[in-house]
């Protein structure tokens, strides 16, 4: 992985003077649903995959240099604010990752950011990808779920991202201080994570998805738009 700086404000203002290649902003619904593990396995598979790929950690507060944002892909590893907000750096991304896990509340959780993002940033489009399935039939069940409940209540296009099966090398990997794909090449996770890579060079690339709608306020907690998200 490439190697980054700590001066946030000088690394932030060299990325919003013009980054030349595309971004992804991977964001979670809740804590620890792998968001940093799929940031990082997805980088290292895009780098095994010949492509110059950059790396932003909105968690460690950590910048590129102006040298390192030449890449054509920035993955940023967001964190969102309490409204559940983009930074403004990941507020430009061209595409906006949700992660989830396959349980109830990781599915409430996801559903719930979804609707956050959408109502901050007039959002229009996203994909998701669950993490940790241990059935891959089960998983699709919760993405196309999703991706109706989305398109009914939010009237958002939301894209599924596929998803990257649980594996213990993942742990093993992470003791390593290694990602997945570096340590475990043929590991079921590591060839879920250079499929989803593979596919992410296809998804087209155009203007920024996420267009700032400060004069939108989020709805009220009511339930007319909370639509029941079964793990079935």
């Amino acid at each position: 992985m490439k190697k980054i700086i700590n001066d946030q404000a000088d690394g932030l203002r060299q990325l919003m003077a013009g980054h030349a290649g595309q971004r992804v902003a991977v964001v979670g619904g809740s804590a620890a649903v792998g968001v940093t593990s799929v940031t990082l396995n997805l980088a290292a598979a895009l780098l095994q995959q010949g492509k110059d790929v950059l790396l932003h950690d909105e968690r460690r507060g950590a910048a590129p240099t102006l040298a390192e944002r030449q890449g054509h892909l920035l993955l940023i590893d967001s964190v969102l604010d309490l409204q559940g907000a983009l930074s403004p750096l990941a507020s430009q991304a061209d595409h906006i990752l949700v992660v989830l896990q396959p349980n109830a509340a990781s599915i409430k959780d996801c559903y719930a950011c979804i609707k956050k993002l959408h109502y901050a940033h007039a959002l229009q489009r996203l994909r998701v990808l669950v993490n940790y399935a241990t059935d891959a039939a089960q998983a699709q069940r919760i993405l196309d779920n999703l991706v109706l409940a989305s398109g009914r209540y939010l009237a958002l296009t939301l894209e599924p991202a596929g998803l990257v099966r649980a594996d213990p090398q993942l742990a093993q990997a992470r003791k390593l201080n290694l990602s997945v794909v570096e340590a475990y090449k043929n590991s079921p996770a590591a060839l879920d994570f250079h499929h989803i890579a593979a596919n992410l060079l296809q998804w087209p690339w155009a203007a920024s998805p996420v267009q700032t709608a400060s004069a939108m306020a989020l709805p009220n907690s009511g339930q007319k738009d909370q639509p029941e998200l079964a793990l079935h």
